[in-house]
């Protein structure tokens, strides 16, 4: 499955002007990354990949509706994934965009 553009302009549009921004296609998504860590994607899968504090992943998943990225079978701490139900307004979206680019930020560049 192709990553959903519009999704992808709507994460454009929240992080317009952030300071070192690049897109890049991963994951099977496009991803947007600050100083070449990625804060926030448009999955392939649907909805978004957000980067968050590990410290923060498992208070996430029990308060949204995220969950933990897999990895070959493993849960990553630090990713969550968002179903496109879950980010449908903009207050929505800006949210987890918000967390990704927070986290994003305190990562040294690459």
């Amino acid at each position: 499955m192709a990553y959903d553009e519009a999704l992808a302009e709507r994460i454009r549009e929240l992080v317009a002007g952030e300071h070192e921004l690049t897109e890049k296609q991963m994951f099977g998504g496009l991803a947007f990354l600050i100083g070449g860590n990625m804060a926030v994607a448009a999955s392939g899968q649907g909805g978004v990949m957000v980067r968050v504090d590990p410290a923060m992943s498992d208070e996430l998943v029990a308060t949204t509706d995220a969950r933990l990225m897999e990895m070959r079978g493993r849960p990553m701490q630090g990713w969550l994934r968002v179903r496109a139900e879950d980010i449908q307004t903009r207050a929505q979206l800006a949210e987890w965009v918000t967390l990704g680019t927070t986290y994003a930020r305190t990562l040294p560049s690459k």
